[in-house]
């Protein structure tokens, strides 16, 4: 994926079209992850996706469901923007 992309585009559960600022691209074990918040929402937590390959070799998003996983993300993005804070 890109590392310029500053916004995408989701469906939610219903179909509607949500609008999510890219805060940082992570390269961990071999997987791309994107870390993303709705656009303008300020009180809402960022959300992990990881960066898949479908069979037709297109990238899609998957949400992040297993919880060492998760972790492991949620580490390495402490880890680099904890200097921000």
């Amino acid at each position: 994926m890109d590392n310029n992309v500053e916004t995408i585009l989701l469906n939610d559960e219903e179909g509607n079209e949500i609008e999510f600022d890219v805060l940082t691209k992570l390269d961990i074990e071999d997987k791309e992850y994107l870390i993303v918040a709705p656009t303008g929402e300020e009180d809402i937590d960022a959300i992990a996706l990881r960066i898949d390959k479908d069979e037709d070799g297109n990238e899609v998003l998957s949400t992040v469901e297993d919880d060492e996983e998760f972790e492991m993300i949620s580490e390495a993005y402490e880890a680099i923007f904890s200097d921000e804070f």
